[in-house]
């Protein structure tokens, strides 16, 4: 089986009119509907994706963050034992 084989299929629930309306709009682009979905959805959800993946900071937040970057400050406490164990127990 290649990569690109399509063994997944999406179903939509629409009124009659809604379909019409698709078959028509696919039709007036010489491409099938499935195609035509394709076309519109899946750049629309790529930039969803993006957007929701994108960390967007302020000046002053990302200022603050690099700074703790670049200068970490010195463990205490119970996270510094947690981070103790874990390499104790993981990083060989």
């Amino acid at each position: 089986m290649s990569a690109s084989s399509k063994d997944s299929r999406i179903d939509l629930r629409v009124t009659a009119e809604q379909k019409a309306l698709l078959e028509k709009a696919a039709s007036m682009h010489g491409v099938s509907l499935s195609a035509y979905t394709l076309i519109h959805l899946l750049p629309q959800a790529q930039k969803d994706v993006e957007e929701r993946e994108k960390l967007i900071l302020t000046d002053r937040n990302r200022d603050l963050f690099l700074s703790a970057i670049a200068n970490p400050p010195n463990l205490k406490g119970k996270l510094k034992i947690a981070i103790r164990q874990y390499r104790d127990k993981y990083v060989k």
